[in-house]
């Protein structure tokens, strides 16, 4: 019995590991697959943007696109078709507000002002005006909209007698509006320049707005959530078998 029991033992071992080497195959497969398919299928853009960002909401000036503070991120993009393509992004920015750069007197009296981290996951569609085939040789220009869903992470902030203070930190999901121009300027390279504004489900990116625990501490108008908009250029390399978009 004591055999017996030793062998089955020894089977079960062999038995979990061989499941364990097959569900690791599995994995690497699928992403094998994956990337041979979006490499191979389609054309795919990595690059970076870089610009200015700027806020609106219950602090300083009101200004919609206004880039005074710097941002930077990548971009990826992964076109369908000449006519649209998906895109992630991951953007970076440190912006400010000062009521002294307001038109509005009683924020210029009231003279509050605020620094914030914003770090951006973005995801979305982007359709473009004109067909812009990578495929062909001839370069194109196109005009182009995007939007999609982000999150932003942000610091946590909220004003105790003037002072601005830090409770934490800060998320919001937030609905990206893009509008740009593109141009394929060279074999693998493409260069655009967009401005994209951020209307967030939050009010709260500035302190105005701080959660229960500081709710005597808030100001401003308490029905508007803020935004925030990135703007500048981006550069993309592309990628990947240049496919035929043409039907067969």
């Amino acid at each position: 019995m004591t055999v017996n029991k030793d062998f089955l033992e020894a089977g079960s071992a062999i038995l979990l590991s061989l499941h364990a080497i097959f569900a690791r195959m599995k994995k690497g497969l699928l992403l094998l697959l994956f990337f041979s398919l979006i490499t191979q299928a389609q054309i795919n853009e990595i690059g970076g943007f870089i610009g200015g960002a700027n806020y609106i909401g219950d602090i300083g000036a009101t200004n919609y696109v206004y880039p005074k503070d710097v941002a930077f991120g990548l971009l990826y993009r992964w076109n369908q078709s000449p006519r649209h393509s998906y895109r992630v992004s991951l953007t970076m920015a440190r912006v400010h507000a000062d009521d002294v750069d307001s038109d509005v007197l009683a924020r210029q009296q009231r003279g509050y002002s605020f620094k914030n981290a914003v770090r951006e996951l973005a995801v979305g569609f982007e359709f473009n005006f004109f067909d812009f085939n990578l495929h062909e040789e001839s370069r194109k220009v196109t005009p182009y909209v995007a939007s999609g869903l982000s999150y932003a992470n942000f610091d946590a902030l909220y004003f105790d007698r003037g002072k601005l203070r830090k409770s934490g930190t800060g998320s919001a999901v937030g609905i990206p509006m893009i509008l740009g121009i593109k141009a394929h300027i060279a074999d693998e390279w493409v260069l655009g320049l967009e401005v994209g504004a951020r209307y967030t489900f939050t009010d709260n990116f500035d302190g105005s707005n701080p959660n229960d625990s500081y709710q005597k501490f808030r100001f401003g108008n308490l029905n508007s959530n803020d935004w925030y908009v990135f703007s500048g250029l981006t550069l993309t390399y592309t990628f990947g078998q240049k496919p035929c978009y043409c039907a067969e």
